[in-house]
């Protein structure tokens, strides 16, 4: 079992740069597809960047550009380097973990197993 956990999230001014860490615990994530998702007030979760364990990198269309989804598996971690950021963006951003040797697209809460509790992210105007 994975257990997920994001960090860096805060408060930041629109066009300001984070970047978002995701450790994993208790299995390797080296052979599963990696995602982030996130979840505005008021608003459904939305898919934002995966990574899979085979393949490149798919990306919702209002990050791409801005976002850059990226692993260490040394570290059994996966990061998301946010840029250029807007008041949209506002949200908490979670870190999930997909079933072992998962074919993309992996756009959906579904291909998704293990997910972490989130790390908030605001960006004021």
């Amino acid at each position: 079992q994975v257990e997920p956990v994001e960090s860096g999230g805060g408060l930041v001014q629109a066009g300001d740069s984070l970047r978002l860490s995701c450790a994993a615990s208790g299995g390797t994530i080296n052979d599963r597809g990696m995602g982030w998702f996130r979840q505005a007030p008021g608003k459904e979760r939305e898919f934002v960047a995966t990574l899979p364990w085979s393949g490149s990198t798919d990306y919702a269309d209002s990050v791409k550009g801005r976002f850059t989804i990226s692993r260490d598996n040394a570290k059994n971690s996966v990061y998301l380097e946010m840029s250029s950021l807007k008041p949209d963006d506002t949200a908490v951003y979670y870190c999930a973990a997909g079933r072992y040797y998962a074919y993309p697209p992996l756009r959906r809460e579904r291909d998704y197993v293990y997910w972490g509790q989130g790390t908030q992210v605001a960006v004021s105007s």
